[in-house]
């Protein structure tokens, strides 16, 4: 397990599977805001990528978030669209709401940025978030993350247009940040 200040990023589990479902993926306005295409209902049992692992997915390292203490399940974070040519991928995550508004992501953003360059030799982590997402935008930049665009009306979410904002972070500047 990769271990920030608060939380912790292990494998998934099994009896992740239907909280995860239950509490992120079954609200329509959640799921729709996460994901980049429509929502649909996923029935219990279900082998959807978003929250069974496939372990032979090259691109794609899926965790479970927890907290340190008591190891409470607090939601789930991805490493994807992994480049391994240009040394380049792209974090997210996702809190079941009871567990927002605490500092865990953060925290997770912290931990993802010490997998993707101190376990991976990435160069660049990227972050792509509706702009209205405040929470996030203050998590990657309280990480270093810098807005280096916007995607104007981008993301078609419950109705209408959002935009998207594209934030990056280089290896040397997390580097510089550690010290």
């Amino acid at each position: 397990m990769l271990r920030g200040k608060t939380i912790g990023l292990r494998a998934r589990h099994d009896d992740d599977i239907p909280i995860l479902l239950a509490e992120l993926y079954d609200d329509p306005v959640n799921s729709a805001r996460a994901e980049g295409r429509p929502w649909r209902p996923l029935t219990p049992g279900t082998k959807d990528r978003r929250l069974v692992v496939d372990e032979s997915a090259e691109g794609l390292v899926q965790f479970s978030v927890v907290e340190l203490e008591g190891g409470t399940l607090v939601g789930s974070a991805t490493f994807w669209g992994i480049d391994t040519h240009n040394r380049s991928a792209h974090i997210g995550l996702g809190l079941l709401p009871s567990t927002r508004g605490k500092g865990y992501g953060t925290d997770v953003v912290a931990t993802l940025c010490e997998y993707g360059f101190a376990f991976r030799g990435m160069h660049r982590l990227q972050i792509e978030t509706l702009a209205d997402n405040h929470a996030m935008l203050r998590a990657a930049e309280h990480n270093g993350f810098v807005r280096e665009g916007v995607l104007r009306s981008s993301a078609w979410v419950v109705g209408e247009h959002l935009d998207e904002v594209i934030l990056g972070l280089l290896a040397d500047e997390w580097r510089a940040r550690q010290a």
